[in-house]
């Protein structure tokens, strides 16, 4: 773990860091904006069957005497389930008998109308374009929009499986510079897609992209900071999503064309690709896979930043030989997943790491389906989300500087929880005391991803971290794809949705306690470093002397 020591001497939190943490977090706040997009890009507008007499000047030329659109609209379109015109069937001639004032529901019949033949008319008054209007996602083909979401989420998954491994084997700033090139070209030319077929197959690659940056992100900013300054580097990265919520409300306000919509969300990241270039390579990730040259640049760099010019003179490839000589000898040989769960001391972590991963997940999308029932206003609920974030994960800072990592992950995941649960106790007639339940539990959700974003990355070593950090989004991504067909349970009773929804994050969160903590204590950089760290632990719990000395952890 000397690295720790080199990353002390250089700056562990300084000017480097600072603006490091600008130019990554900053494409971090732009990134939410994609997943949120279809919220607004994939609106469901108030629609009806196209008839001749109301959208076509030759029929209205035919119609007799000086009836207006609503009367045309009654003799044309049937009324549906909720006594408003029907979106999806259609009168196939005038039913003028409707016009009667004592005309009844008996005075037509289903087997006059018919499916809208001739295409949609849309309601464009909050909307101008949407991907539904665009290729007409309504009636038979209504499950064609959900399907767009789960091609997304799918995306991620597959992202995250594969950039985390090939971020330990050829570097975190190169993947992650290659991952906003590929979320820039798939989100614009998303854009202008054709079908939706392609359009799906675009957002498939941008969250591909999607996935890599926010792993790569997190971990270069975890490993170019000290221990004492991680969780707040961590705690803003974990921001940079809560306030990216609050943009894609302010954009969508702005941009009501799904198209424009779209490219202005995937355009800025050509500027991040450019100025990528210049972005520092992980000297802990280049040390520890014998690229010496390189990573004794990158140390310099950091100095030279920091205005460290004393420790930028003295070092040398002979003083890094020297300082990492252990980690040197056995982090070489390159890791895989296997080891995450054939080497000892890891299976327990990795299995229950990834359990709070799913929760996360699974629970979230659980509640955001909730929230969008409490409020038409969609803007506003965006914003909504966003900002109950934004305490919650200030309060976690300051819970994992004062009561570590454990029992920070274990409170808010289980707080989250009995939060949902709560709920099944609540009757339905108090909507406001159900809204600010889920809410809660909403905000007890920011605070665990917060938490577990930097635990993740402390419970892993170097040559293991990338790997490990896309297996929990992989299991988040999985989460977030079973979280919503859970709302099926209903159908057995309103409650039971909500039981497992809250019983998943309180079940993760007591596993939770199984874990070790890992508050100021230096990344470990290789399996030896984590073996030897459980064997201090041991021998700080043994009975004896040891157990009074240790009391201070």
């Amino acid at each position: 773990m000397a690295f720790s020591e080199l990353l002390d001497q250089v700056g562990g939190l300084g000017r480097f860091q600072v603006l490091q943490m600008v130019a990554l977090v900053v494409p971090i706040v732009w990134l939410t904006t994609q997943g949120m997009l279809e919220n607004f890009s994939a609106a469901v507008p108030s629609h009806r069957c196209w008839v001749p007499l109301l959208d076509n000047s030759t029929g209205q030329a035919s119609v007799p005497g000086a009836l207006g659109p609503k009367d045309l609209l009654t003799v044309s379109i049937p009324p549906g389930p909720n006594h408003e015109p029907h979106q999806c069937r259609r009168f196939r001639q005038p039913q003028w008998q409707l016009l009667d004032p004592n005309a009844t529901a008996t005075n037509w019949s289903e087997a006059a109308t018919e499916p809208c033949m001739d295409g949609w008319v849309y309601d464009h008054s909050t909307f101008t374009s949407t991907i539904v209007s665009e290729w007409d996602l309504v009636c038979d083909s209504h499950a064609l929009k959900p399907m767009a979401q789960s091609i997304y989420l799918s995306g991620i998954l597959v992202g995250a499986a594969v950039c985390g491994h090939i971020s330990d084997r050829f570097g975190r700033r190169l993947v992650l510079t290659w991952n906003y090139l590929q979320m820039a070209m798939s989100g614009t030319a998303a854009a202008f897609a054709p079908t939706f077929s392609v359009y799906c197959l675009f957002r498939f690659l941008a969250a591909f992209g999607v996935a890599g940056v926010m792993m790569n992100t997190s971990t270069l900013l975890m490993e170019w900071t000290s221990a004492r300054a991680r969780a707040l580097a961590m705690t803003l990265n974990s921001l940079g999503f809560s306030f990216g919520q609050v943009l894609m409300a302010a954009v969508a306000y702005g941009v009501r064309d799904w198209a424009l919509l779209q490219l202005v969300v995937s355009a800025p990241f050509f500027l991040c690709f450019v100025y990528s270039w210049w972005l520092a390579e992980s000297a802990r990730w280049l040390l520890i896979t014998g690229r010496l040259e390189r990573g004794l640049q990158e140390l310099r760099r950091v100095a030279a930043i920091n205005r460290k010019r004393v420790v930028e003179g003295t070092l040398t490839t002979e003083v890094l030989l020297s300082a990492m000589q252990e980690e040197l000898s056995v982090g070489q040989a390159p890791a895989s997943l296997g080891a995450l769960f054939c080497t000892p001391g890891l299976p327990l972590r990795t299995g229950i790491s990834t359990l709070c991963w799913f929760a996360f997940g699974f629970t979230f999308y659980g509640l955001a389906l909730d929230l969008q029932a409490l409020d038409s206003n969609i803007f506003l609920l965006q914003v909504l989300i966003g900002v109950v974030d934004i305490p919650a994960k200030i309060g976690s800072l300051l819970l994992l500087s004062r009561l570590g990592r454990r029992p920070t992950q274990v409170g808010s995941l289980v707080l989250s929880g009995l939060c949902i649960l709560a709920n099944t106790l609540v009757p339905y007639e108090m909507g406001a005391l159900r809204s600010a339940l889920a809410v809660l539990g909403l905000g007890g959700l920011g605070a665990a991803f917060t938490c577990f974003s930097i635990y993740t990355g402390e419970l892993f070593p170097t040559v293991l971290r990338m790997t490990s950090v896309g297996l929990g989004q992989m299991a988040a991504r999985v989460g977030a794809i079973l979280g919503p067909l859970v709302r099926l349970l209903a159908v057995h009773g309103r409650w039971l949705p909500l039981l497992v929804y809250g019983g998943v994050p309180v079940v993760s969160g007591l596993a939770a306690l199984l874990l070790p903590e890992t508050q100021s204590l230096p990344l470990p950089d290789t399996i030896q470093d984590v073996q030897n760290q459980a064997v201090k632990k041991a021998t700080h719990n043994t009975p004896g002397p040891t157990v009074l000395e240790s009391t201070h952890f």
